[in-house]
């Protein structure tokens, strides 16, 4: 039984990976990638044994994170990708682990801008210059950043402490 529930929750990191280089290649996060998040939640939560209290608990936590990413889309600070990303992750990890979550998604951001930042300054031109499409068009000045990777990176830090990690892997 443990060996489905361990399989259930790798879920949420395959999917959170997939999202982040889906954004990293195309900039843009398919709908199905948060969708598939949010329906596999409900059954690694009843599998894992969950409580309905806990259950609630991260239900409250992927709607804050809704109306957070859909501020920051509002924002232009994100793409609408990100946000539901964002809200599918912050469903997964729960409380209290949303408060890591954050600031590792943060702290990933800055690290992902000071990268694409160091790619853009010119220096690093010639380098790029023979590789592929996806990372070319990266090093464009002026581009958007692929904030996909950030939130996965904050998400796959973060889970660990989640609720739903906690019982199987605490």
């Amino acid at each position: 039984m443990q060996a489905l529930q361990i399989l259930l929750l790798m879920i949420f990191p395959a999917l959170a990976i997939v999202g982040a280089l889906k954004d990293l290649t195309s900039y843009t996060i398919p709908n199905w990638v948060s969708l598939a998040l949010i329906g596999a939640f409900p059954v690694a939560a009843l599998a894992v044994g969950a409580p309905l209290a806990q259950v609630g608990l991260c239900l409250a936590v992927g709607f804050v994170g809704l109306l957070m990413g859909m501020g920051m889309f509002a924002a232009g600070w994100i793409g609408g990708g990100d946000g539901k990303l964002f809200a599918a992750c912050a469903l997964w990890v729960g409380w209290p682990a949303a408060l890591p979550f954050m600031l590792y998604t943060g702290l990933a951001g800055g690290a992902l801008t000071f990268a694409i930042l160091a790619l853009r300054s010119g220096y690093l031109a010639p380098a790029v210059a023979g590789a592929p499409a996806w990372l070319r068009k990266l090093g464009t000045t002026g581009g958007d950043l692929p904030y996909g990777v950030a939130i996965a990176v904050g998400a796959l830090a973060a889970f660990p402490q989640s609720p739903l990690a906690h019982g199987i892997l605490g």
